[in-house]
Order: C-alpha cells, then structure tokens, then sequence
C-alpha cells in the first residue's frame, strides 16, 4: 500500500478552496483528515466553543459522502501527529495556515521536529487558506509590515489580484485502519443559550454560502448607506463563518467581482464592503508581525495609563446595565445570540475604556468569551484601536457620546427596544437618556422591571478620560 497524508483541519472547516485538502486528495495516497483540540492553545468560550462542535458535526458529515472519515485528537499537536504519522506510515502531514503568535510557533516547531522523528522523511507543508494577502508579502517603501490601514489596503489593491479558489475534492481514499488514539467529538459546553444562538445561526459550510447568498441579495445594495445601523439587515453576518474557515476570503472576492457589475450595487458599496475583507486582512498582518499586541499595547505610552480596578462597573457592563441603552442593547444582544453589530461593538468598546476607565484587555478578554466569531488577530485590533493603543488607532480623544451614537444609528429604536423591552413603552425621544424621564416624574410604564440609572455621567466621564490621557503624553 502506498504511504498516507494526514491532512490536519485548523480554522478552515470546508471543503471547497482547501488548498491543503485539495493538495491531499491529489496526491495518490490515502488521506486521514483529522482535527486536534489543543490543550496549549487559547481556550475558547462557550459560543464560539459551540459554533466550532457544530461546524465539525457538518464537516464530518460532508466528508464521508466523498470517502473521507474526520477524526478527532486532544494533545499537544506535535505529539499527536508524531504518533499518527507512525501508526498509518504517514510521509507527508499538510494543513493551511495560521497567523496568530501562538499557531505560528507551533507549526514551526513542528516543521523542525517531524522530519527528523521516528520513522523519518516526512515532509510538512502548509498552504494560504485564510487570507487573500500573506502578511510578509504586503511591505510597506522601507521593506517593514504597515501600521496604518489605508496604504496598507492601497498597497494590496495596486497589486496583482487574489488568487482564484479552488474546486473541493470529488473523493478522499480512506485508510483501512483505525487507530487507538481518536476521542468522540466532544459535547458543546454550551446549554442554556444553546436553543437562543440556534435560532440566530447556521453554522457549517453550507450556512456559509447561504448566508453570503441572503447578503447579496438583500443586504449588498444598501450596505454602504446602512452598515452602522443595528437595526438594518445591512451587514453580511459572516464573521463567525470566516472565524472558522467555513468561507474564505478568496471566495468572498470572487463572487463580489463576478456580482460587482449588476447595475443595482454601487461602487461605493463594493469598495466598503471589500474594505472590510481588507480591514481583516490587516488584522493578521498585524498579529503575524506583532504577536505580542495580543496582551500589550503596541503604543508603549498606553503602559503608563492610569486604568482604574472596578469590578462592579465591569460586571454592571457585561450584564448590560450601564443605564446608557444603546451600550445595553450591545452587551444583551452579545449574551443572547454570540454577536453584536460592528457599529455596536465600538461604542460599547469606547464605553468600557473611556467611560469607566477600564483596561481593554478586560473587555477584549469578554468578547473572546462570548463571541461566536472571536478571532485571534480581529478582537485584539478592534480593542486596540478603540483604545487608541494600536497601530491605525482611533485617537484616544475620540469618545462615542452614547446618547447621540444611539439617537443617529437607532433612530426608530428597534435595535434598542428589541434587547431592552423595559424601555419599549418609552418615546423615542427619551430612548436613549430615560433617567432624564425619571427627573420629570413622569411615568414610564416600564413591562419588565426597573432599568437602572447610569453608572457614570457621560459629561464627568469624558473630562477625566482626557485628563488620564493628557498624564501619559506628558
């Protein structure tokens, strides 16, 4: 019998634009697609940990109708993969890439320590599967990676296009052994939220595309004019299925290029909306670059910042009891369904920052908690860039008033009544600053409980943020 290739699955749960599948499937050999839970690597909160148990589930499945068998390892990878390159005399071991400190390290050590190990001659390789820039190939005139977003896209866009996505594979030859190392597919951890985020997702490859399909359709033409607004179906939604590999950037693109020219999308919608593929593309030209941001602030002056220690305000945050609706409507939204809306995402960020003077790597480490679509490079450079710590940073002086973030983005005040329906009675012009209803005595009719009054005055917020920041340019 010929030798075998393990094909390791990572953060590209799909079969369609797997290069490294692909390359496996092509090579004449028997194939043994596995997934590893890896004990070293970040540990996962209970949504995303719930997403990543049903994207395998599908994947699993989807494998076998072309001979394929998904199997499953918990343990250092590098032990894992040493064991099984013996058992099945596995001479070549193949995955796709990762960017983040911690994978790059890994695959690394890897790559030096099995060919030299055990049986011997065995060949790693690794593809692109994630991105439609490698981060060492976008250089800025001195030859250094970029720090700021917009040359950095300018410079990916004045280059050669992405490349094309791959066919999936038609057929996998299985090995005809079994061996003892494989646990089941673990049990979600996920339970009381589990029939909530349900409702709300589909996870999986097929969910991907039809996600990205039901964008197209209804929300593509108007994504431009209302992409900050949380109550219109104006985003993609694709986060969590890019997260996980379930859709690659690659065919992103290419479907945008072939739709592009559909006279009811303008322009301005596609260049936005590729801007964002883009602003994650820049988010792991960073990690890759920079691993250490993911714990420190890549502006050394934020080192000194004067953060406060409050653990009841940064409870009151995560339970979405700040008395600032829209900050509440977020944070609801986050524990109900695994996601909150990008526009949401920053004024909640700014709140917790600016607000109640809290460091991001509270918030940021949250977020990894409760997100469905918590990525390694996107969580740290949203959070740095709100902070005004990373690279391409807003300016720490930039504060989101959440009254007037509220009274701009949600001005019907659907999104808001939706995740706060003691506020649902109450007129839009008292949505967002309901305290100021109470100092009239006036009646609110709340249907579910009392909400509370703000825990800081946005007024006395704001000055002592901007002293704080004035003490560390000193």
């Amino acid at each position: 019998m010929s030798k075998s290739v393990i094909y390791w699955f990572r953060q590209d749960l799909r079969l369609a634009d797997n290069p490294a599948l692909l390359h496996a499937a092509h090579s004449g050999k028997t194939v043994i697609p596995i997934f590893i839970f890896d004990p070293d690597d970040r540990s996962l909160g209970m949504a995303a940990s719930w997403w990543r148990q049903q994207s395998l589930a599908k994947l699993e499945a989807a494998l076998k109708k072309i001979g394929g068998k998904l199997s499953f390892y918990e343990g250092r990878p590098v032990e894992v993969l040493q064991k099984l390159s013996d058992f099945y005399e596995a001479d070549e071991i193949v995955w796709n890439r990762q960017y983040d400190g911690y994978s790059v390290s890994r695959d690394k050590e890897i790559k030096q320590t099995l060919p030299n190990s055990g049986t011997g001659n065995i060949e790693c390789k690794s593809f692109n599967a994630s991105l439609l820039f490698e981060p060492w190939l976008i250089q800025n005139k001195s030859g250094s990676y970029f720090k700021v977003f917009t040359p950095y896209w300018r410079q990916c866009m004045a280059g050669n296009a992405p490349e094309a996505p791959c066919p999936p594979p038609t057929e996998l030859r299985s090995h005809p052994d079994v061996d003892p190392f494989q646990i089941p597919l673990p049990a979600s951890p996920l339970t009381a939220d589990a029939d909530l985020i349900a409702e709300e997702w589909t996870p999986g490859e097929a969910g991907a595309y039809q996600q990205f399909e039901n964008f197209i359709e209804e929300g593509l033409e108007i994504y431009a004019e209302f992409r900050d607004f949380p109550d219109r179906p104006a985003t993609s939604r694709l986060s969590p299925y890019l997260r996980w590999g379930e859709i690659s950037p690659r065919q992103i693109w290419s479907k945008i290029q072939f739709v592009k020219s559909h006279e009811k999308f303008s322009e301005q919608t596609i260049s936005k909306f590729l801007a964002e593929i883009g602003w994650r593309e820049f988010s792991h030209h960073l990690i890759y670059h920079v691993p250490e941001m993911a714990t420190q602030n890549l502006q050394p002056s934020f080192n000194d910042f004067p953060w406060l220690e409050n653990e009841e305000a940064l409870l009151q945050w995560q339970a979405g009891n700040t008395g600032y609706p829209l900050v509440d409507a977020g944070m609801r939204e986050l524990r109900r369904t695994g996601y909150m809306h990008n526009r949401v995402r920053m004024i909640t960020a700014s709140f917790l920052i600016k607000h109640l003077m809290i460091d991001w790597r509270a918030g940021e480490k949250y977020f990894w908690d409760r997100l469905l679509d918590a990525c390694p490079a996107n969580n740290i450079t949203g959070w740095q860039w709100v902070a005004g710590s990373g690279a391409d940073a807003a300016p720490f002086f930039r504060i989101f008033n959440p009254i007037i973030q509220g009274e701009k983005f949600d001005p019907q005040g659907a999104y808001t009544k939706r995740f706060i329906p003691e506020l649902s009675h109450l007129e839009q012009k008292h949505l967002f600053s309901p305290w100021k209803v109470k100092s009239d005595n006036m009646d609110l009719d709340f249907q579910e409980g009392q909400y509370p009054d703000p825990i800081v005055e946005h007024g006395y917020a704001r000055n002592r943020a901007l002293d704080a920041f004035q003490q560390i340019r000193r």
